[in-house]
């Protein structure tokens, strides 16, 4: 079946591209273990190069890359620019830090002693070819924050990328091509979700990366389990978004209508569920409500639009049944909860605030994609803290206070992978990134990142004098 690009502001397909058969396949695998034996031995600086190359061009052609990315899966042209930047960036990050971040570790002289040895240190090796399977809401960011440590440690890359994607994935692999890497360091596999698991139990895939869906990431860890693979998952978000009595209220209200419609609410890590204190919840509610409801929603490619459409028809539906389900059990939209009557041709749907969340709603517990947010009132710190925590998912959570106390508790009780205290979250190279309970497991990013994807070697040298006769 043809791997097709829909534009998702019209829904006209632009594109098809034929997925790779089998023989297809066996060459890119083949050539990934020839490469992997080659490359591992560079050296950090020869690696370096060749990333700072891919950022350098990688740059230069923002805008027609950041055009590919909003054609393929919406998002508005100036965030896509962004995107391309947050790459260049990144990159540029690994190659200056992998040497330090993957250095030998020496442990303590009198621990060595103790152990027998004479030495003994610990080092960092790569593993070999690692599978990624990326998703289509930042098709080039997901991708390059596993690529970019991955190649800085020696590993070689195949990318398996979201169907609706494939010019991005093509981009992608010329990019490090064009940068001098050698061939089998990067490779992209146009194939379907269902030759995934062949390619995981192929005895030459050392490891498998996935960022999607908790479905697909249970299917990704269940044959990763039975084949003794590593694996790293970052699966869906439901993030709260905390505003508690201290908070500047104004510059909450301001952030959370940007933390809520990134992406076009396509993030995993954006703030989904809205919990207010009662003595500032009117206030917020106002002011978040009626910035929500002047965002302009519209074609991605014009500067002026705020919000374009869902990547996917299925995407757009999906959330649609969220929402009439909350609206059915007694839910309010206080604005949006339709589509835009004056965009029919794409997948389009109007910025949303819902209140009067319940837990037998489903977007109580559901991850919701798209701009819907969902607006709680609590009356204490513990129930807001409660309220957050009532979610299978715990990527991350942003929380706005001026007070050290609670943001002590916070900071404590809040089960997420992270919490950003008075600004929404974002992922950045320096800092580690992933979740708990249904978020996934494993970090990308940061020195956690690089090191997922090694083989942390002890080694020890015990004593060489010969005995005495």
């Amino acid at each position: 079946m043809p791997i097709a690009v829909i534009d998702p502001a019209t829904g006209k397909t632009l594109q098809t591209f034929d997925p790779l058969d089998a023989e297809g396949i066996e060459t890119r695998l083949a050539r990934a273990a020839a490469t992997f034996a080659e490359y591992r031995l560079t050296s950090f600086a020869e690696r370096a190069a060749l990333l700072r190359t891919a950022a350098d061009l990688l740059e230069a052609d923002t805008e027609a890359t950041a055009r590919t990315m909003t054609e393929e899966m919406g998002k508005p042209l100036a965030q896509a620019k962004a995107e391309v930047a947050k790459c260049a960036k990144s990159m540029r990050w690994y190659a200056d830090r992998a040497p330090s971040l993957l250095a030998d570790e020496l442990p303590d002289p009198a621990d060595v002693a103790d152990s027998g040895a004479v030495a003994a240190h610990v080092s960092y090796r790569p593993l070999g070819p690692v599978l990624a399977v990326m998703p289509w809401n930042f098709p080039l960011w997901q991708v390059i924050r596993f690529a970019a440590p991955a190649l800085m440690a020696g590993n070689v890359a195949l990318l398996k990328h979201a169907s609706n994607v494939p010019r991005c994935a093509l981009l992608l692999e010329d990019l490090f091509a064009r940068a001098g890497f050698p061939a089998g360091c990067f490779q992209t596999l146009l194939i379907s979700s269902g030759a995934v698991e062949a390619i995981i139990r192929d005895p030459r895939v050392e490891a498998v990366t996935l960022t999607g869906s908790e479905a697909a990431g249970r299917a990704v860890a269940a044959v990763a389990g039975d084949e003794v693979k590593h694996s790293v998952l970052e699966l869906g978000g439901s993030d709260p978004f905390l505003v508690l009595p201290s908070a500047d209220v104004a510059r909450a209200a301001q952030v959370a209508v940007t933390a809520r419609v990134q992406n076009n609410g396509q993030s995993c890590i954006a703030s989904k569920r809205f919990i207010v204190h009662r003595d500032v919840y009117d206030a917020f509610a106002e002011e978040f409500t009626a910035r929500m409801a002047a965002l302009r929603v519209g074609d991605p490619m014009l500067p002026d639009t705020d919000v374009g459409p869902l990547a996917t028809e299925q995407g757009r539906a999906d959330l649609e049944e969220l929402v009439e389900d909350a609206l059915r059990r007694g839910a309010t939209a206080r604005c949006g909860g339709r589509r835009p009557a004056d965009l029919s041709a794409g997948w389009f749907y109007e910025p949303t605030v819902l209140t009067g969340i319940t837990p037998e709603m489903r977007i109580h517990h559901e991850e919701c994609f798209g701009p819907v947010a969902a607006l709680y009132r609590v009356d204490s710190l513990e129930d807001a803290v409660a309220v957050a925590n009532d979610s299978p998912f715990g990527l991350s959570s942003s929380a706005w206070t001026q007070d050290p106390a609670e943001q002590d508790v916070l900071a404590r009780d809040l089960a997420a992978g992270g919490v950003f205290f008075n600004g929404m979250t974002a992922s950045h190279a320096a800092l580690p990134f992933g979740g708990v309970k249904r978020s996934g497991y494993g970090r990308e990013l940061s020195a956690h990142g690089i090191r997922e994807f090694c083989n942390i070697t002890t080694v020890w040298y015990g004593p060489t004098d010969s005995p005495s006769a």
